[in-house]
């Protein structure tokens, strides 16, 4: 196994952090330029919303096919395999013809892009030590933010510089780098077990996991939270695009540089969940993006820059100790649960401007908070209830007469 903080674990963490990097940036490659497809194509908002929407959706449910297919045939494979894919169609985006062409060319692209996020944490379930798959996944969840950063900022800058088909290039470009050290960096895998693939061995997994109360809370927590935290980020781009601040592209994109703070609590969440029981770390994140959500209401751009870098740095938090806590409570077919949860988290994505849409058309931003935070309401309880679950699971570990090897206490926190 990849011990933490080994040579290996270093190479393998560099490869799966530039897939990140790579696969984040195009997802999320549309969303500054939510104002202007607006206006260039005579669009509502919740149309415009689609562009990102839409590959949310498909690369959601790209995940339940993912998942099974590299339990039966391998990681690594399919990682490179999508990863192409995904640059290909980057570059075939830059010469869409139309606004209906450029959303299926992202309904493509988007179920590419969930072939390593389905794969990469069940590949550190396989291969990395159970220490160095909690420091691993908030190195690789960091590189999510990163990644996401990058598409908006140069997405923005790109379009005001020249036009929105430019934003494209840029990415195709980047991603084929990003492409070469992945290939390079990541180890061959060495501990899968390869299972036999079939109707039963997609289905079955699905129902174990979505039997099991505790990680079907923790998908939720993962999906819901979503649901509100990157649609609220293509809200505040129609907020900010009018009066009385009338920010352009370029300028929107440097909106999610707020996104930093997530990288860093992404960065941190491994390091805080071995002393803080991940559950209550969920609930810490969730209680952060509350606030942030809360200073957003004030009338002034560094409030609301403030409010976002606070709701950014909670919702990473909790999204990083959600999904190593779900890879570590999975007792078999870790892909397939890594997947699972993932297929909340971007169904989430997918489908939360349907449910802001009416509070911001009622309200504007202050509408959008206040959807927001019944959602987060739920999302806080849900993480309380998990916390309680996981403290007698580890009370009846305290009680069983082998309960004191220390490599069984992190599975129940």
């Amino acid at each position: 196994m990849i011990k933490e903080k080994s040579p290996e674990f270093w190479r393998a963490t560099l490869a799966l952090g530039c897939g990140s990097f790579m696969i984040f940036s195009n997802l999320y490659v549309t969303q500054p330029l939510l104002p202007e497809f607006k206006t260039i194509f005579g669009i509502s908002s919740l149309e415009a919303n689609a562009s990102l929407a839409l590959a949310s959706l498909t690369l959601g449910l790209s995940l339940l096919f993912y998942g099974p297919l590299s339990d039966a045939l391998g990681r690594k494979k399919i990682m490179l395999i999508t990863m192409i894919g995904v640059v290909l169609v980057t570059f075939l985006l830059a010469w869409a013809p139309n606004y209906p062409s450029l959303l299926v060319l992202r309904a493509i692209q988007g179920f590419l892009l969930g072939g390593l996020p389905a794969i990469a944490i069940g590949y550190m379930g396989d291969e990395f030590s159970k220490k160095a798959v909690a420091l691993a996944v908030g190195f690789y969840i960091a590189a999510n933010s990163l990644g996401g950063i990058n598409g908006r900022l140069f997405s923005g800058w790109m379009a005001d510089l020249f036009d929105w088909r430019a934003s494209f290039l840029a990415a195709g470009c980047l991603s084929l780098v990003c492409l070469a050290v992945f290939w390079w960096a990541l180890p061959p895998s060495r501990h899968f077990q390869a299972q036999r693939f079939g109707w039963s061995s997609f289905i079955r997994p699905l129902g174990l996991h979505l039997r099991h109360p505790l990680l079907l809370v923790a998908y939720l927590i993962g999906g819901l939270n979503f649901f509100i935290f990157v649609n609220q980020y293509s809200y505040i781009t129609y907020l900010l695009a009018g009066e009385p601040w009338q920010l352009a592209s370029r300028w929107l994109g440097l909106l999610f540089l707020t996104y930093l703070s997530g990288t860093w609590a992404a960065s941190i969440s491994g390091r805080v969940a071995l002393v803080l029981a991940q559950p209550y770390c969920m609930a810490l994140g969730i209680s952060l993006m509350l606030l942030g959500s809360g200073l957003t209401l004030f009338p002034s751009l560094i409030s609301i820059l403030l409010g976002l870098l606070v709701s950014s740095f909670g919702f990473f938090f909790c999204h990083s100790n959600a999904s190593s806590w779900v890879s570590r409570q999975a007792t078999e077919a870790r892909a397939s649960a890594s997947s699972l949860y993932l297929v909340f988290y971007y169904l989430g994505a997918s489908s939360g401007a349907f449910y802001l849409d009416p509070f911001w058309r009622w309200a504007a931003w202050p509408g959008v908070v206040a959807g927001s935070v019944v959602i987060l309401l739920i999302t806080l309880g849900c993480s309380l209830w998990l916390a309680r679950q996981d403290g007698r699971t580890l009370s009846q570990l305290h009680a069983a007469p082998n309960h004191t090897t220390q490599a069984e206490k992190p599975q129940a926190s």
